[in-house]
């Protein structure tokens, strides 16, 4: 499937350059060597079809081949956060039925005792440097049986309102879809050269980058990671024409960059979450068009879209091909145009959405109702069809193009010896997009720093709320759920962290 794209690449074009890290270019030919002979190495390493294998990496060659390589093979690659610990590492591991974890060494080595500890814990194989490199002879493509369209691809886990993380499950067939419609839709050629510096293990970079390099044959540009000194000095490095965002960095790159730059290539950059403020500075400041889209991992990535032909400033875009757009009320009937409603998405495809949360079936039936998709988001379309997003009708933090759970958070706190109560929310920030605020009832003398550290010992350290409010009794309703709209207008002093550091 996605696979099969770059074997043919490697034969159409096989010199051209498809992957460029650091200060090596990788041309197609070696790239798809890369995967055969790591399809070969998982193999000897006894992986099968349909076996789910975990796979916590970094931004370098070795996702790719490892990912390549997996759905070569026909297996269900598992791509972790690398800022999961404890816990949440565990029950990645253990709810995805991953019978393999791929690692990197430094990601491994602070993990090694929660490893020894879990009960059913898969066995490792670490990540080597050969595995970021061609091998030094031409291996043989592997020749197993082909995986269909609706065979798993991958397995994202994703933050839930329970507090558990939901395993999606993405179907090879949403990565080709992604790959010929983000292709049209941006108008890409071979000539492009996107520049990847968002985590791989999201999907994001797979569906707006990485699929669509495979679909016209471009470059993919990979950086190891987001740096604003940097970033225009990298792209005019490496000549990228086009990037992937969250809507945290191009604020970002608002702040940093208050005058004018233009010395570049970037043509145009694709993601969501940006704010309309930002979204006209970037365009007018640095002459980057942006295209906003609205989407989440289990839609393969986006349902809508402003492209080139249409666009229109402050909406989300109008539906991606193929993908029909409604927004209902509570009973689950359409609204008035220009009213406001839950977003739900339905495909006239198969296999461009995610088949299931992984052995969660209460939650796939939550989302999947009579053939459509229900994103849990609200929003409005006006009478061009363009839609436009209104928030979050489930209670998960945006942080910076990171989802958190309140509850996930709150359950971490609750082992704390003093915390008694508390409740988690996500309040407006500017350049992260929300930042996390904990309300606590504490017993002993208020510590705001102890908590943060006792929770980025137990959660990815982006979970850690920046705010903290001390108060007497959280309010929640006769069945003891919080009432979260609350919580603002409690009498608490805030104590925001990221000023007491200064």
């Amino acid at each position: 499937m996605i696979t099969d794209r770059l074997y043919a690449l490697a034969e159409s074009q096989p010199d051209a350059i498809a992957l460029v890290f650091e200060t090596r270019q990788y041309r197609y030919r070696e790239l798809a060597d890369m995967v055969s002979a790591m399809a070969a190495r998982l193999h000897r390493a006894g992986v099968r079809p349909g076996d789910h294998i975990a796979l916590m990496c970094g931004n370098r060659p070795a996702f790719l081949a490892c990912w390549f390589a997996l759905g070569e093979l026909g297996a269900v690659c598992v791509p972790l956060n690398t800022g999961l610990v404890g816990e949440g590492f565990c029950y990645s591991l253990a709810k995805s039925e991953s019978r393999l974890l791929i690692v990197e060494p430094e990601l491994l080595a602070p993990r090694r005792d929660t490893l020894a500890a879990m009960e059913g814990a898969p066995p490792v194989l670490e990540i080597d440097a050969a595995m970021d490199l061609p091998p030094a002879e031409p291996p043989a493509r592997w020749a197993g049986p082909p995986c269909a369209a609706g065979d798993l691809n991958s397995i994202l886990f994703t933050s839930g309102t329970t507090g558990l993380p939901k395993g999606v499950t993405l179907p090879h067939g949403a990565y080709v879809a992604a790959s010929d419609d983000m292709v049209q839709s941006l108008a890409l050629t071979r000539a492009d050269r996107i520049l990847v510096f968002l985590p791989l293990f999201h999907a994001n970079p797979q569906m707006y980058a990485v699929a669509s390099v495979l679909g016209c044959g471009a470059t993919l540009v990979l950086l190891r990671n987001f740096s604003a000194s940097r970033f225009f000095d990298e792209a005019v490095a490496h000549g990228a024409t086009g990037f992937t965002y969250v809507g945290t960095v191009l604020s970002i790159l608002d702040k940093h960059y208050p005058e004018p730059r233009r010395d570049h290539a970037l043509r145009w950059c694709v993601g969501g979450g940006a704010p309309a403020r930002v979204w006209e500075a970037v365009e007018s400041r640095f002459g980057i068009s942006v295209r906003e889209l609205y989407g989440m991992t289990e839609t393969g990535g986006w349902v809508s879209m402003n492209t080139p032909q249409r666009a229109r400033f402050g909406s989300v875009g109008h539906a991606r091909a193929g993908i029909e757009l409604a927004v209902v009320d509570e009973a689950g009937a359409p609204v008035a145009i220009g009213a406001k409603g839950e977003i739900v998405a339905r495909s006239e495809r198969p296999h461009v959405f995610f088949s299931e949360y992984w052995r969660n079936p209460e939650a796939t039936a939550g989302t999947l109702k009579q053939g459509w998709l229900h994103t849990g988001d609200r929003g409005y379309l006006d009478e061009d069809g363009f839609l436009y997003f209104d928030g979050r009708q489930k209670e998960l933090i945006r942080r910076g193009g990171e989802m958190i759970a309140p509850t996930e958070v709150e359950q971490q706190l609750l082992k704390h010896e003093q915390v008694r109560d508390c409740a988690v929310v996500g309040v407006p920030d500017d350049i992260m997009g929300e930042e996390v605020h904990a309300y606590v009832v504490l017993q002993g003398e208020p510590d705001a720093g102890a908590l943060q550290a006792f929770l980025k010992a137990r959660l990815p350290a982006y979970m850690a709320p920046r705010y903290f409010s001390f108060v007497p009794a959280i309010p929640k309703t006769e069945t003891q759920k919080i009432k979260r709209h609350l919580l603002a207008d409690l009498p608490a002093q805030v104590v925001d962290l990221a000023v007491a550091r200064r």
